[in-house]
């Protein structure tokens, strides 16, 4: 070819920085076409020494692209007349001023909320918009992407808006005309430039434009792709370019535009797909711009060609392929003699004025088809001779999907196909092409023409094209030599771009990088982030499923269609979550608990769902996403970076990029950004690039926006493959079985799947093949684990399954078997006949006497007949235990009506009985009636045998002795110990039972240990807080971290261990993993007993008493930062400050404080509780519960009322609880009863100041009475302080202390005003005027007047109000008690005791009450002796007064004499409701009618031969006289209770009975209607009792009491348990009760039908009654509408039903 001069190689020939008046315009880069690049200097000015010079004046100042700053060089910046500093501030600031931008980073992108508002501040934006904005968390990410919709949504105002807007327009104008970059390899054409041999510059040295204010250099992505573009356009062979002066517009236009309109993340520049790679992760984006199409360069950079082929609806589909086939092997045959690589691409289309393809996309007619013309095709195009060469050079077509920008697929693609001209293949040959043209209408083409294709520019020139011959000859002639050229430069491109091997032992950085120094793999919590996985990559993801993610970071919306989140959800467990789900502002225990995490992986879409029908978790365009979802992304990766989820030291981020990120604002970017603030580095990240051109691209983006080299954290030279492979291999050997079993009916077994079983988070089941068939037994290191995992246990760590397994191997001895195992084993196995579908099984023990291993022990023996698993989390709910415990009840059993029983094992479980009640109401009943779970209960105590003689349940209980059996089988371990252990003496746990926990022992074990001890030093201070905290706290320990920093340990990749700095303290200790909201490590001492042991030691030895140690406790700021374990730690110091010992709970007595601050109470002074106690309410200052213990101590032992008094309303100030309330009165309560002691001493001023705080105390128990009506809405709408123990342990409980409080204040006070010293009146006289007094009969102007008790009247009047109330109230706090303790019973057995006691504590506040306002009998036989004749009003009177007296004068109080009174009392009480109802029957009121009909069942049924009695049909007549009057909407529940007992349908009823028994279901729904209103604030802790149940007689005999059933069942002997006579609340719970014969004779069983999880009752008549099932197990799950059978009970809040059966059932 000839040498022809290239036009477009001109280069600009003057570039200079416009003036600031013009800086709003893109930048113009002006040059002479026509002047090659050397000459470009006749249009430069020239200085007086005739040099060129290199910019123009500020008044037209364009830079030129190929500017560089040098630093160094200060003289030649102003040689050219431009200083530095005067270039960077001509382009820095809001119009030309240099301090706009100070400090700020030079991408407005990469700007804080802070930077955002200092450049706010300096554009003179109003202030209050500039809080707004700054409140609204705007950052320069979101900035950018604002229009003026976004800012009017924000308050801004449409002027500021404006002037917002465009700043940033300007800004980022001018960030895209400043090409800031450091020296690297250019292209010839950009080395011309760079090395200044254009005229305009008098210097060879590279210039670099403005620094950033930063001080950093960056580069603006527009003019990196300039610079790449330029590149890519570089002449070959005689030196001709591309004009550089189109492709510099053509790229900075762009940028202009896109920066000018603010949707440059719309249309983006992004790279074409790595070169001759078989990438399927690789796809496109709809809209994308790739770079210009340019002429070779270095020969091994692709030259790129953009086609979009015509659609089928225009061509047929043959006429596609043919255009297909046409312009690929033209490009191909192009490049193959130019030597050069290239790709072209079908479905990117030529932008009009453009150099770039802007992707289209297109629907492929059908790849294999492509495939098989391309091979077809070959030949026809191709000489034979050149055909095996020209396929080894074109790859087959690839084909690459094209997304949305909102990440979505979508059904159009971009066709590529690769040429490689490799010259071992072309050598220095010429191709030739044979095109095939075809006439019109035509199928088979005419005639073949040879064609000779070269790159020429962006284009395909054909050499043979010319008419000429003797042209066309000398053509082929030059184009043969110039190939041979090429060749050789195609040779020696190769040879230079030979990479050597890698020598980055990658798989070895990999390993390193997961372990993070750590030996175990299970002690690292992964976050995962990721973007869109190919569909034929996901196989090599397994290794998730082995790391079991924390959480995943998901970036591709259809990850659970056909992603990586569907592949991962195959095999696991992964919950589907939102960012938004994370920033509710809830605490974190809330967000965990309600997201499950730690449980479960948490799969969290950052960029929306496709499938996602709320608009609001919908896939984004990037735009919109930093505008929408950014800020939710930052929170989110704030709560889980957070240091009281995990600790840092213990976190991995793991990027998994598989496709190359190139947008600086990509939300994938933005997450890597959020977590490196997060974590303040990138210490805990590890990325995995699928190839060398993903890392290139992220660590550049990185670079750009966080100033760091990512390189050491990326792995990029391995394939996934390897990656997968070496995690696993990274995991070990498997501790668990392949495949796990549970037994199943008929002694058969089922799969217990990963699955199924991540699905029950709560439990660790015991499957039947527990430990067998593991890959750690075939592992060479199996003899290690041995010894480590028995070494464990000995010393004092938590039994394993593992350990049983390994005791029943050949040659070891049997695990050690205490005497009870035998008693538990039957038990469980034998659990007494019981009907109930939920049986409660107790170990009571005491600490570290072996109860747990005990309990585990049976379970393990018993795997093979229960389905057996242990509650893993002792704070879970107790519905949520229940649901899961079906679940496992049911995996794998297809039949409904046979399961295996699961043996459930729970520890010091707080309300075991609420436990039972919740599996009650998911369990339905057998109907075999044979229980499907039994809990077993280890229970730890100090006093199991008193727990064991008070439990409800079967129960049996280890102690702290050995017998002398286990004492020898403790010997027989020990020598075995000796044989396989090194000084099994060391294992002091297991020492301690084998001495059978000899004081002695332990004490010398410790004082030897602990000779050296210094409590100065900071492991004698550790070892100080950890003894404390053993001691006084069950099951309490400190965190690994923890330790670590008290003894100074600080860095997490240290060599120095706890063990080795706490030498020889240590051996007393154990480390072991905690599963508390995560898996950590923690500290706690071997054995509670040696913790108790190094107590007496500090105390006696070395002077360190209990409360100094608590003391410096509360001092140490370490226990309360942010950490793993911290709010477990937290509550258990509070505890051991405020718990308080309780006999209900287990306690051997009541105490007023709690055990600590009781022991230095007694060892200490008792000044130390009280700086205990105020250091404790610094320490702990939002706590409520501490000034009140602090208010209790001042008022019970210091006794200064006034600082309790502060105290006390300091925590009420700080938690509006009904217990607080309580203890402000009690203060009150307090001081009352010291004030009034002496009463012979009372004067008139001490009387007046009694009645003062007696008005305040009772002010206060009705204010905690209130607070607990409404304790559940308090606690709704009010904080709680999660750490309080208290809160903790009474949020299932009814406070009831305010009503004893005040009923005992005013008790006190009738007994001061009883002690008057009134002398001038007989003390009878003045007992008679006090009464009436105290009722309201009598005014003070009554007593008679003396000196001595004018004052005291005065007094009494001042207060007379206050006082005439105290009757009344008191009358009512007693009706309040009635109604509790006879409607209702606890929901937990073990409170049946405390309500015992509740009711010793009110009869004697009521037997006071009655000596006071009630005469005594002989009192009132000498007033009728006196007074025989006594009005009929007053005889009602004295008849009330009776009732009265007998607590016979309420519903509940008759209800209660059921089972109190014998028949002779009853007829007498029976015979006074009689006088007063008939004398008083014009004026009765309804709850006398109610009380009159009543007293007359109860009577039935304890006498039903009284003559007293009325008749049923007179009782009915009365029920319905008193229903006429109040109705239906009544609050008197106790009116619509007897209907159900008296009116209640039989199966004797005739048609014309019915007409009486209509309204009956419109009486149960009143009943149940009025229970709710009036005692719904106390149904959460108790439930309604029935008192009476359906008998088979008639009229009044068909009311059958539970007195009578108790009677029957009590009276005959059932089946011991556990050698104890069986108690009657246990035979009601078991079911025993309705297998009696005499009970089955007296009951009435009802059929009804089960409808939505509830019973109805059908009688002719259209009669529809409502049942509620006591348990609502036993009502079948799925709605299903049978016949059931039931026994009928009545309680206060309607019907209920027992037993059900379904009828159907064979």
């Amino acid at each position: 070819m000839d040498d022809e001069p290239d036009e477009r190689a001109g280069s600009p020939s003057c570039l200079s920085l416009k003036s600031d008046t013009s800086m709003r315009e893109p930048v113009n880069f002006k040059c002479q076409e026509t002047v090659p690049l050397q000459d470009c200097s006749t249009g430069m000015n020239t200085t007086e020494d005739g040099k060129a010079e290199s910019l123009k004046s500020n008044d037209s100042m364009d830079i030129p692209p190929n500017v560089q700053q040098d630093h160094g060089r200060e003289e030649e910046w102003q040689g050219r007349n431009l200083s530095p500093d005067k270039l960077q501030s001509n382009v820095r600031g809001a119009e030309g001023n240099p301090k706009a931008h100070d400090g700020l980073p030079q991408h407005m992108e990469d700007w804080t909320k802070e930077h955002v508002k200092e450049w706010l501040t300096f554009l003179k934006v109003q202030q209050k918009i500039v809080i707004c904005l700054y409140e609204q968390e705007l950052s320069g990410s979101c900035l950018v992407c604002y229009e003026k919709k976004d800012l009017f949504d924000l308050g801004v105002s449409p002027a500021p808006a404006i002037q917002i807007l465009r700043q940033v327009k300007m800004f980022r104008s001018q960030t895209d005309m400043i090409h800031v970059h450091g020296p690297k390899h250019h292209s010839p054409v950009m080395q011309k430039a760079r090395n200044g041999q254009s005229a305009a510059l008098d210097s060879n040295e590279d210039v670099e434009t403005v620094f950033s204010d930063s001080g950093f250099s960056s580069q603006s992505p527009s003019m990196r792709l300039v610079e790449e573009h330029i590149e890519l356009g570089q002449s070959r062979g005689a030196g001709k370019t591309m004009d550089n002066k189109t492709i510099f517009q053509d790229m900075i236009g762009n940028s202009s535009k896109n920066s000018a309109t603010g949707s440059n993340l719309v249309t983006r520049i992004c790279p074409t797909r790595p070169f001759d790679s078989i990438d399927p992760s690789f796809f496109y984006k709809e809209n994308d711009e790739l770079p210009p199409e340019m002429g070779p360069g270095n020969l091994l950079d692709p030259v790129h060609e953009y086609h979009m082929l015509p659609s089928v609806k225009e061509l047929s589909e043959k006429e596609v392929l043919h255009e297909f086939l046409q312009g690929l092997f033209i490009f191909a045959a192009s490049c193959m003699n130019s030597r050069t690589n290239g790709t072209i691409h079908f479905g990117v289309k030529k932008q009009r004025g453009k150099a770039c393809g802007q992707v289209i996309g297109q629907q492929i007619i059908s790849d294999s088809k492509l495939m098989e013309k391309f091979e077809l095709c070959l030949n026809e195009y191709f000489e034979e001779k050149h055909l095996n060469v020209a396929r080894t050079c074109i790859r087959p077509p690839k084909f690459f999907q094209i997304l949305g920008h909102d990440g979505t697929s979508s059904n159009k693609w971009v066709t590529e196909v690769d040429v490689i001209p490799s010259y071992s293949i072309t050598q220095e040959n010429v191709f030739y092409t044979s095109l095939k043209t075809a006439s019109a209408g035509e199928e088979t083409p005419q005639c073949n023409t040879k064609c000779l294709f070269v790159r020429e520019g962006p284009v395909a020139k054909n050499i043979l094209a010319d008419p000429n011959p003797r042209v066309t000859q000398e053509k082929i002639i030059s184009i043969t030599d110039e190939v041979k050229v090429w060749a050789l430069a195609r040779k020696s491109a190769e040879e230079r771009n030979k990479r050597p091997p890698s020598q980055g032992h990658q798989g070895q950085k990999l390993k390193q990088l997961i372990m993070c120094g750590r030996d175990k793999f299970d002690d690292i919590k992964i976050i995962v982030v990721t973007d869109k996985c190919p569909s034929n990559q996901l196989e090599n993801l397994s290794f998730l499923k082995e790391m079991d993610p924390f959480a995943v970071l998901e970036f591709d919306p259809e990850s659970d269609i056909n992603g990586t989140c569907r592949f991962y959800r195959e095999d696991c467990i992964a919950n589907l979550h939102y960012p938004s789900m994370y920033t509710t502002g809830e605490s974190i225990s809330a967000v965990i608990g309600k997201l499950n995490l730690f449980q479960q992986t948490s799969w969290v879409f950052c960029n929306g769902r496709v499938n996602e029908e709320s608009m609001a978790n919908k896939p984004l365009e990037p735009r919109d996403w930093l505008k929408k979802s950014c800020r939710e992304i930052n929170n989110m990766i704030s709560f889980l970076c957070n240091p009281d989820l995990f600790s840092k030291d213990g976190l991995l981020v793991f990027f998994i990029l598989h496709s190359a990120v190139t947008d600086i604002s990509s939300p994938i970017m933005e997450a890597f950004c959020a977590i490196y603030r997060t974590l303040e580095g990138s210490d805990h990240m590890l990325c995995l690039c699928k190839d060398f051109d993903v890392f290139k691209h992220w660590r550049q983006l990185i670079e750009t926006r966080c100033k760091v080299d990512i390189t050491n954290k990326c792995i990029h030279e391995l394939s996934l493959n390897e990656v997968n492979c070496t995690i696993h291999k990274l995991k070990g050997p498997h501790t668990l079985s392949v495949e796990r079993y549970l037994p199943s009916t008929g002694s058969s077994s089922v799969i217990l799947s990963k699955k199924e079983d991540d699905k029950m988070t709560l439990l660790d089941i015991l499957s039947e093949n527990e430990c067998e068939n593991t890959a750690i037994e075939a592992d060479k290191t199996f003899g290690e684990f041995k010894r480590e995992t028995e070494e464990e246990f000995y010393r004092g760590g938590r039994v394993k399954w593992w350990d049983f397994y390994l005791s029943e191997r050949p040659g070891c001895l049997p695990f050690i078997k205490r005497d009870k195992y035998k008693d538990l084993y039957e038990l469980i196995t034998f659990p007494e006949s019981s009907t109930s579908p939920c049986v409660m099984v107790n170990l009571f023990h005491h600490p570290g006497c072996g109860g747990t291993t005990l309990a585990m022990h049976v379970l393990w023996n018993l795997r093979n007949k229960f389905r057996c698993a242990v509650v893993n989390n002792s704070m879970a709910l107790n519905n949520d235990v229940a649901v899961q415990v079906k679940m496992l009840l049911t995996c794998g059993n297809q039949d409904q009506s046979a399961y295996t029983p699961v043996l459930l094992l729970v520890e010091n479980w707080n309300d075991i009985g609420d436990l039972k009640q919740s599996m009650l109401n998911v369990l339905e009943r057998n109907p075999q009636n044979t229980p499907k779970v039994i809990v077993l209960n280890c229970e730890r105590s100090q006093f199991p045998r008193e727990c064991s003689r008070k439990s409800y349940f079967g129960n049996v209980f280890i102690t702290n002795k050995l017998s002398v059996k286990e004492q020898s089988l403790f010997s027989e371990k020990l020598k075995q110990l000796k044989d396989h252990h090194m000084k099994p003496e060391t294992f002091y746990a297991f020492m301690i039972m084998t001495k059978n926990f000899s004081e002695t022992y332990i004490t010398n074990l410790v004082n030897n240990i602990l000779k050296d001890f210094d409590k100065a030093s900071k492991k004698g201070r550790l070892i100080s807080f950890l003894a404390l905290l053993n001691t006084y706290v069950d099951g309490s320990y400190m965190s690994l971290s923890l330790c670590e920093e008290l003894v100074g340990i600080q860095s997490p990749w240290k060599k120095e261990t706890l063990e080795n700095e706490m030498n020889p303290y240590f051996t007393l200790l154990i480390n072991f993993t905690v599963e508390e909201h995560g898996t950590y490590k923690a500290v706690r001492f071997l054995h509670w007993m040696i913790a108790r042991s190094c107590l007496d030691l500090f105390t006696q030895e070395h002077t360190l008493s209990h409360g100094e140690i608590i003391f410096d406790m509360l001092h140490c700021d370490l226990l309360y930062k942010t950490m793993m374990g911290k709010d477990l730690l937290v509550q258990n110091i509070q505890s051991m400050l405020i718990k308080r010992n309780r006999k209900e709970e287990g306690d051997d007595k009541d105490t007023l404080f709690s055990p600590l601050i009781e022991h230095i109470y007694k060892d200490e002074i008792t000044d130390k509780v009280k700086e205990v106690l105020e250091r404790a309410t610094l320490r702990f200052e939002k706590s409520a519960t501490l000034p009140q213990a602090l208010a209790r101590h001042f008022y019970l032992k210091a006794k200064d009322f006034t600082l309790s008094l502060q105290w006390a309303k300091d925590a009420l100030s700080k938690k509006s609880n009904s217990y607080i309330a309580d203890t402000l009165g009690q203060v009150y309560k307090s001081q009352l009863k010291e004030e009034s002691s002496h009463l012979e001493d009372l004067s008139p001023e001490v009387l007046d100041k009694s009645l003062k705080l007696a008005s305040k105390a009772i002010d206060a128990f009705r204010h905690s009475q209130d607070l607990a009506e409404r304790e559940e809405t308090v606690e709704r709408e009010e904080s709680v302080d999660p750490n309080d123990p208290l809160y903790r342990k009474r949020q299932r409980t009814y406070n009831m202390s305010g009503y004893n409080g005040e009923s005992e204040v005013i008790l006190n006070v009738l007994q001061v005003i009883q002690g008057l010293p009134l002398s001038t009146i007989s003390e009878r006289h003045k007992k008679d005027v006090i009464l009436q007094m105290l009722k309201g009969n009598l005014q003070m102007s009554s007593f008679q007047n003396s000196e001595t008790n004018a004052n005291f009247i005065a007094v009494l009047r001042d207060h007379d109000k206050f006082l005439v109330s105290l009757q009344p109230r008191l009358k009512a706090i007693f009706c309040v008690f009635e109604e509790y303790f006879t409607y209702m019973k606890p929901r937990s057995m073990e409170r049946e005791s405390l309500d015992s006691r509740n009711k010793s504590k009110v009869f004697e506040c009521f037997r006071k009450y009655i000596q006071i306002f009630c005469p005594s009998s002989e009192e009132k036989r000498k007033e009728k002796s006196s007074k025989p004749k006594i009005s009929l009003g007053q005889e009602v009177v004295d008849q009330r007064l009776y009732l009265e007296s007998k607590r016979a004068d309420t519903f509940a109080g008759i209800l209660q004499i059921l089972y109190d009174k014998n028949g002779i009392e009853m007829e007498k009480i029976l015979e006074k409701w009689q006088f007063i109802f008939y004398n008083e029957e014009c004026k009765s009121s309804t709850s006398d009618m109610v009380n009159f009909i009543l007293a007359n069942i109860v009577l039935h049924n304890i006498k039903p031969t009284s003559k007293l009695l009325k008749k049923h049909e007179e009782l009915v007549y009365h029920v319905k006289k008193a229903l006429q009057i109040e109705g239906t909407n009544s609050n008197r529940t106790e009116l619509y209770y007897l209907p159900m007992l008296l009116m209640w349908p039989t199966r004797g009823s005739t048609p014309f009975d019915l007409a009486t028994y209509q309204n009956i279901s419109a009486y149960v729904t009143s009943a149940k209607r009025s229970y709710q209103r009036r005692f719904s604030h106390m149904m959460q802790a108790r439930s309604a009792i029935a008192h009476f149940f359906l008998g088979k007689s008639t009229g009044l005999k068909q009311i059958v009491s539970k007195r009578k059933l108790d009677e029957i069942v009590t009276s005959k002997q059932h089946p011991p348990l556990s050698g104890k006579t069986c108690k009657a609340h246990y035979l009601w719970q078991s079911g025993v009760v309705w297998k009696d014969p005499d009970v089955q004779k007296m009951l009435l069983r009802v059929k009804g039908k089960s409808e939505s999880r509830g019973i109805y009752v059908h009688y002719p008549g259209n009669v529809k009654i409502p049942v509620r099932p006591v348990y609502l197990g036993d009502i079948r799950s799925g709605g299903s509408q049978e016949i059931v059978s039931f026994y009928l009970g009545f309680s206060m809040e309607g019907p209920v039903a027992y037993d059900i059966k379904y009828e159907n059932d064979p």
